[in-house]
């Protein structure tokens, strides 16, 4: 039996498909993250980049994000490091030498296990048009 290719390959080596299809669409990298001045800790918040498409669970417009927004990394271009990224990401977890969870898609075969499993920002995220000061919307849980 073949290996899955994110078994088999590193980061680097994998084809634009196999990169893209890590992706759970968990939502969690468009979250709005606020790095604390002091001691360099990344805070999340539950406000969601405009783009993100809360039923969908996907960015509208992922394709010209960084031309829309400016400070959307593309993770590509950014890898390394990915420790901004939360623990549950499958490119931090493959680049940090974990397997990835049995609620994402490539091991469940069925797209609605992230939402399942609670992992998407779906249930619980704002979108940032509602939000007059993000420093109110830290979220404690998400790191």
């Amino acid at each position: 039996m073949n290996e899955p290719f994110w078994e088999t390959k590193t980061l680097r080596e994998m084809s634009e498909e196999e990169w893209e299809s890590l992706c759970d669409r968990c939502g969690r990298c468009c979250l709005h993250k606020i790095a604390d001045i002091d001691s360099g800790e990344i805070l999340f918040t539950n406000v969601v980049c405009d783009l993100f498409d809360l039923g969908e669970g996907r960015c509208t417009r992922y394709r010209i994000r960084q031309r829309l927004v400016p400070d959307c990394m593309d993770l590509k271009k950014e890898f390394p490091p990915l420790d901004w990224l939360p623990a549950t990401c499958a490119y931090r977890l493959l680049a940090e030498g974990k397997h990835l969870p049995p609620w994402h898609p490539l091991i469940s075969k069925q797209s609605d296990s992230v939402m399942e499993a609670g992992v998407s920002v779906r249930s619980f995220a704002i979108p940032e048009k509602q939000v007059e000061d993000i420093r109110n919307h830290v979220v404690e849980t998400l790191r």
